[in-house]
């Protein structure tokens, strides 16, 4: 019997199938952002504190003298 000539309602067949597939889950995307967008600030924060702060040490005393 081929397929064309099934009393099933291939519609209905479909619409059962779809409803006894497992659902997807799909990813969330706001907690990947949040760390990179951290990264990036923690990023900036400190390469601005390395360029506003005073160097430490003995070139700082060679240059007070």
């Amino acid at each position: 019997m081929p397929p064309a000539d099934s009393i099933l309602d291939p519609l209905a067949i479909a619409r059962a199938r779809r409803l006894l597939a497992t659902p997807v889950r799909r990813e969330r995307v706001w907690p990947t952002l949040a760390a990179a967008g951290f990264a990036a600030v923690g990023a900036m924060v400190l390469a601005s504190a390395m360029i506003f702060m005073a160097p430490v040490g003995p070139a700082t005393e060679q240059l007070e003298r």
